[in-house]
């Protein structure tokens, strides 16, 4: 079957480099790697994958008082004992940025 129809996607020019890299490291194109997701989610009845916000062991809407308590002496504790790093230090660290 010949393809004839085309989908436009806007996205950062970050994301879009990062998914290139990593697919062409499997041999396959960003068209390649929609395809395989379209038709995936075919197959699947819907998205291949779950979707949700992920449950993070310190989202304080789902702790408990006491467990929020505990929680935030930990954090206190490791802050006087020097072991915290900045915020922009530890985001850094996250996306990569760190000696870049």
């Amino acid at each position: 079957m010949a393809k004839s129809a085309n989908i436009n996607v806007r996205i950062d020019p970050e994301t879009k480099k990062r998914a290139e890299d990593l697919f062409s490291s499997f041999g396959i194109t960003i068209t390649d790697a929609i395809n395989i997701f379209l038709r995936k989610s075919i197959m699947e009845g819907g998205l291949p994958f779950d979707v949700r916000l992920p449950e993070h062991p310190l989202d304080a809407s789902r702790m408990t008082a006491e467990q929020l308590d505990v929680a935030l002496e930990k954090g206190f504790a490791q802050l006087q004992a020097g072991q915290c790093i900045p915020a922009k230090q530890a985001f850094d660290e996250i996306r990569g940025e760190v000696g870049a």
